[in-house]
């Protein structure tokens, strides 16, 4: 008898009837995706990990090199509409006071997601011209941290269906609307929300799954600027009453300071809200004096560093942090380690048929100051993988809505995943046993599942089941029943 399956007997003995105890409350997952960027369905791992991926440096797609641009460009938002793609950001091309009269907030659009364009939208006249691509000018703190957003809400007016909040404790935020992106008026002339502190990007969307407007925003753990810079939220109706803001809680993990958060729905998982933000170090100096001189970096800007990390959360006041790691860590050359670089723009968005994109400041406060790319495959941020010897994960109970179970993942030629269905007590349910799965075997974004050569699990819709998935030399990325 081979290795492989003697280690199928034992892991097929796991779900024997009864060796669960009494059922939990199951979870009502739909036809929702589900990644493993948490472990909200997870109830027990043996030989299997959740293991974060790292998305692919593909390079710089956008130059803050205009005047009214320039080395302290920040705060990006990336837009995907049918296919189109807008981006916006702070200018500024000199250092200064948060909410200076020299910011403006800039525009770039994109028919891929990889090449970009700045239009002349003639709305601002910027050094005696409006040939320039500024969406918002004279309008100081406001152009500070614009950050817009589509609104997806199905009783939004078709000329408010693009909205922002920009500004900082100073103003308070600020609510803007427009019908086409690019041309934008105050919702209402005084500020819509003013219990935050707002020194950051402060971003907004409207929730599925809550049916309200959330709105996640700078706070500081401790009395004015002392403490960790952290994250609150607060959610509304309408975009003008907001609720006291909730301070977000990070489960057992250490305080660390988030200067963006960057908390958005997941365009293939919108109830599932991924926070892809910037850690900043304070005063952990890489970059010495004299290869600052040398970069030509502002002199206050490399005493510190920064990465990108990865959190998420499904609506309240929590996130789930689930890797400490760094999700994207600093590329190789000192540019890439000064204070305030590396900071990730708003949104994931879809660039090709398997590959979604990232996109993060880079080059702070320097001549060379960007916007670079980088790739994942679709849902790829984290997987339940195992290695050569096997592994396997057993869920807790849920309840699906759908006809087929489908799969986005990867195994080696060696390698493989088989899927088992139990019922919430963890007995086998004749016809989705292990024995009777077909094993998936290849490297797919979309893959039924098969049992006794059929897909049709809707015998089980609305019932209360577990999952058991099996691995050898692979990574489940996504699951979904639809």
């Amino acid at each position: 008898m081979n290795k492989y399956l003697i280690f199928t007997l034992v892991i097929l003995t796991f779900a024997s009837a009864g060796s669960y105890g009494q059922m939990a409350e199951p979870l009502p997952i739909g036809s929702d995706r589900e990644l493993f960027v948490d472990p909200y369905l997870i109830e027990r791992l043996d030989k299997a990990t959740i293991r974060m991926h790292h998305p692919e440096d593909k390079g710089k797609v956008l130059g803050f090199d205009l005047p009214w641009e320039g080395a302290f460009s920040a705060y990006v938002t990336v837009i995907e509409e049918d296919g189109f793609f807008r981006a916006y950001y702070r200018g500024v091309p000199t250092a200064g006071k948060d909410g200076n009269s020299a910011e403006v907030t800039c525009y770039a659009e994109s028919s891929d997601g990889i090449h970009w364009e700045k239009p002349d939208l003639g709305i601002y006249e910027i050094s005696g011209s409006k040939n320039n691509n500024v969406i918002l000018a004279n309008a100081a703190p406001l152009t500070h941290n614009f950050s817009p957003f589509l609104d997806s809400n199905p009783s939004a007016k078709p000329n408010e269906k693009f909205k922002a909040l920009g500004g900082t404790s100073k103003s308070g935020l600020v609510a803007f609307t427009s019908a086409d992106g690019k041309n934008w008026k105050r919702l209402q002339e005084e500020p819509v929300f003013t219990q935050g502190v707002f020194d950051s990007q402060n971003v907004s969307f409207w929730s599925e799954s809550e049916n309200q407007y959330v709105c996640y925003f700078r706070s500081w753990t401790g009395k004015g600027y002392n403490g960790f810079r952290s994250v609150s939220r607060t959610t509304s109706k309408d975009f003008i009453h907001w609720t006291d803001p909730e301070p977000m809680g990070f489960g057992n993990t250490p305080y660390e300071h988030l200067y963006t958060q960057q908390t958005s729905p997941y365009f293939r998982a919108p109830h599932i809200y991924l926070a892809i933000g910037a850690r900043f170090m304070p005063n952990r100096k890489v970059v010495s004096d004299a290869e600052a001189e040398k970069l030509g970096v502002d002199p206050k800007y490399y005493n510190d560093c920064s990465d990108v990390i990865l959190m998420s959360t499904r609506g309240g006041d929590q996130y789930e942090r689930q890797f400490m790691e760094s999700f994207i860590r600093p590329g190789i050359g000192l540019e890439n380690w000064v204070s305030r670089s590396n900071y990730p723009a708003l949104n994931v968005v879809q660039t090709g048929e398997t590959e979604m994109s990232i996109y993060v400041n880079q080059d702070y406060a320097q001549a060379s100051a960007h916007l670079r790319r980088y790739s994942l495959r679709l849902d790829g941020f984290a997987s339940l993988s195992a290695g050569y010897e096997g592994g396997e994960m057993l869920t807790k109970p849920f309840v699906f809505e759908g006809e087929n179970l489908e799969l986005n993942y990867s195994t080696s030629a060696a390698g493989e995943i088989r899927i088992e269905l139990l019922d919430g007590d963890g007995n086998k349910l004749p016809g989705y046993s292990m024995e009777e799965g077909q094993p998936i075997i290849g490297n797919e974004i979309s893959r039924k599942v098969l049992w006794n050569g059929s897909s049709n699990v809707s015998q089980l819709s609305g019932k209360p089941i577990r999952m058991r998935v099996c691995l050898k030399d692979a990574d489940l990325y996504s699951f979904r029943f639809y």
